[in-house]
């Protein structure tokens, strides 16, 4: 698992029941959009998230497209975040490793 994979899912485990679209997403992890999408692909087509397009936009704005975990991604996604972190260098440890 990447560390951007692993950003991503520790930004949807702030609110595992919740939808959360993109660029909630590249603000909250700091990921770019050539980096995010892949990985939110990734992550639906192996059953972790679903995505759903919006019925229209608010405010004149385009539709969004909001994922949620699903049952086997908030599982998984508790699992690698609880023993893999982040490093400053970007590098992933597990957790209590040095």
């Amino acid at each position: 698992m990447s560390p951007a994979t692993l950003r991503v899912l520790q930004a949807l485990l702030v609110d595992p029941a919740g939808q959360h679209y993109g660029y909630a997403l590249l603000k909250a992890t700091g990921i770019k959009s050539g980096s995010l999408y892949p990985i939110l692909d990734r992550l639906e087509n192996e059953g972790w998230i679903e995505g759903a397009w919006e019925a229209e936009g608010v405010g004149g704005r385009p539709p969004r497209r909001y994922y949620k975990l699903t049952g086997l991604g908030q599982r998984e996604a508790k699992l690698a975040t609880s023993t893999l972190r982040v490093s400053p260098s970007g590098r992933l440890r597990p957790i209590g490793g040095a």
